[in-house]
C-alpha cells in the first residue's frame, strides 16, 4: 500500500505542476469569464492515481490495466459525465473522423444521438436504405452487426454504421411506440440529394380557397438556402399567399446555411443567432442574415413545423423566426441540441470533443437541453408518424402527391394550414377590400 501511495504522489506532483503552468497561461482569459469553483486539484488527482494503482495491483487481467488503458478510460468517463456531446476520441477514431467527418447521410441514411442514455435514431433519410427497410425516428439502437451499443459512444456507433457502398450491416432496434425489437438488414449506399423536398401548393382539400405553399428541408447543407429560394420564387409565381416550412426530423447541419434560410423571411442584417462561451472575448460576432441583393421581401404568413427529431440548425431557424414574430411554430418540442463542440487535439494523437459554447436565439433563449416549444402544440401518434414516413418515401409526383398529402391525416400540417388560413382571414377583416364606386351617369347620356 505504501508503495503505490508514494508513487501516486510523485505522479500527482508532476501533473499539478503541468496544470499550474497551463492555468497561469490562461489567467487573463479566465478573469473575463466565469471562474470555476475553488477546488483542490492535488487532492483529487491523488485520489485518481491511487485508484489507478489499486486497480493495477488487484484487477484479475493484467493485460487490461496498462497506464495508457486506464488513463484513456478515465478520460472517456470524465468527458461523458459532462454532457452527451462531449467525448474522448482515441487515435484511430480521431483519424476516422478527420477523414470522413461526422455525416451519417452516407451509409444507411440515419442520424443518431444519445437520448436518455440510449443511442436513438433522430432522423431517417427518406430515400435511404434505413427508410426503405422500415427504420423509424425514435427507434433505440440495441445492436450494430454483432456489437451491442450499450457502452458505445455516438461517434463509435457512427463509425460502425459507415462502410463501403454495397456492404451490408445488420441493425437491431427497440421501437418505444410498440415495445418491439426489430432486426433490419441494410446495404450501405452513397447518397446525394437536394435537401429541399416536396415544394408544392397544398391541395384545396387542405388549403381551401387559399394558395398555401409547402416545402421540407431535410438538413442544412451548402446549397439549401439557394434551393429554398428557387422553390419559393416558383411558388410565388403560382400565386402563393402563405407558406409552411417543414423542419420535422431535420438534424441540423451547417449553421451558415440555417442563418441564410432565416434570411429568406427576414430583413437583411438581422441578428438571428449568437454564440456565447465562458470567455467573452472569444465569442464570435452574432450571426446575421445575408443580403438579399435587392430581391423583394417575402412578407406572407409563415408557419414552421418541428418535432422531437428537429435538432441544432432546425431549432435555430424555428427559434429565431418565433422570437422575431415572423412565423408561428406548430408541432412538438424540439430535440434540444444548441451547443457548440470544439475538437481539441492531444499530444498522443487522440482528441477531445468538448462543449465550449451555447447558441442563443434573438431573445437570448438557449435551446440546449430545452428545445423550442411550439406556439401550437400538436403531436402525432405512432401510426400517424408511420404514414408520414411512407408518404415521404413514396414516388408519386405532381397533383397526385399533393392529393395524397391532403388525405394523409397529418394533423400537424393540417393545424399549420389552419393557422395560416386564420391569419389571412383576420387580415381581410382588418383590411377589407374597398368597394368599387361607379361614377354617376349623366342624364343626357341615359338611354330613353
Amino acid at each position: 500500500m505504501r508503495f503505490y501511495t508514494l508513487h501516486s504522489r510523485v505522479v500527482v506532483a508532476l501533473v499539478v505542476m503541468s496544470l499550474t503552468a497551463m492555468v497561469d497561461g490562461q489567467d487573463q482569459d479566465q478573469t473575463e469569464g466565469a471562474k470555476p469553483q475553488e477546488d483542490s486539484a492535488f487532492k483529487q488527482l491523488e485520489l485518481l492515481t491511487q485508484a489507478m494503482e489499486i486497480v493495477r495491483q488487484n484487477y484479475v487481467d493484467p493485460g487490461k490495466v496498462t497506464y495508457e488503458q486506464l488513463v484513456e478510460g478515465a478520460l472517456e468517463g470524465m468527458l461523458s459525465k459532462l454532457d452527451p456531446h462531449c467525448q474522448y476520441m482515441g487515435r484511430s477514431l480521431f483519424e476516422d473522423m478527420q477523414r470522413e467527418q461526422r455525416d451519417t447521410s452516407e451509409g444507411v441514411g440515419i442520424t443518431i444521438a444519445l437520448r436518455d442514455r440510449s443511442l436513438t435514431v433522430v432522423t431517417v433519410q427518406e430515400d435511404g436504405p434505413a427508410a426503405k427497410a422500415g427504420v423509424m425516428p425514435n427507434d433505440e439502437i440495441i445492436r450494430i452487426g454483432d456489437v451491442l451499443v450499450e457502452s458505445m459512444s455516438t461517434m463509435e456507433a457512427v463509425q460502425h454504421l459507415k462502410g463501403k457502398s454495397g456492404e451490408a450491416v445488420r441493425l437491431t432496434v427497440r421501437r418505444p411506440g410498440t415495445k418491439q425489437f426489430l432486426d433490419f438488414n441494410l446495404v450501405r449506399v452513397a447518397m446525394q440529394h437536394s435537401t429541399v423536398q416536396d415544394a408544392m401548393l397544398l391541395h384545396e382539400r387542405m388549403a381551401g380557397t387559399w394558395k398555401i405553399g409547402y416545402a421540407r428541408i431535410t438538413e442544412f447543407t451548402q446549397n439549401t438556402a439557394i434551393d429554398l429560394s428557387k422553390a419559393l420564387d416558383e411558388l410565388e409565381k403560382q400565386g402563393m399567399q402563405a407558406f409552411v416550412l417543414d423542419l420535422r426530423n431535420n438534424p441540423g447541419g451547417l449553421i451558415d446555411s440555417a442563418v441564410a434560410v432565416c434570411g429568406e423571411f427576414l430583413p437583411d442584417n438581422t441578428v438571428v443567432v449568437t454564440t456565447e462561451g465562458r470567455v467573452a472575448s472569444q465569442n464570435p460576432p452574432p450571426y446575421r442574415t445575408p443580403s438579399r441583393e435587392g430581391k423583394k421581401a417575402r412578407q406572407y404568413p409563415v408557419s414552421v413545423l418541428i418535432n422531437h427529431g428537429s435538432a441544432s440548425g432546425s431549432e435555430l431557424v424555428a427559434g429565431a423566426l418565433q422570437d422575431l414574430k415572423r412565423a408561428i411554430i406548430v408541432g412538438t418540442t424540439s430535440f434540444g441540441k444548441g451547443s457548440v463542440q470544439t475538437v481539441l487535439p492531444m499530444p498522443n494523437g487522440a482528441a477531445m470533443r468538448v462543449t465550449t459554447a451555447k447558441y442563443y436565439t434573438p431573445s437570448h433563449r438557449t435551446i440546449h437541453e430545452n428545445g423550442v416549444v411550439p406556439n401550437i402544440v400538436c403531436s402525432l401518434t405512432h401510426d400517424e408518424e408511420v404514414k408520414v414516413m411512407r408518404w415521404r418515401t413514396d414516388s408519386s409526383e405532381g397533383e397526385a402527391r399533393a392529393l395524397d398529402l391532403a388525405k394523409l391525416g397529418d394533423q400537424q400540417l393540417e393545424r399549420a394550414a389552419d393557422v395560416l388560413k386564420g391569419l389571412m382571414i383576420y387580415d381581410q377583416f382588418k383590411n377589407p377590400p374597398k368597394e368599387e364606386v361607379k361614377a354617376p351617369v349623366e342624364e343626357s347620356k341615359k338611354q330613353p
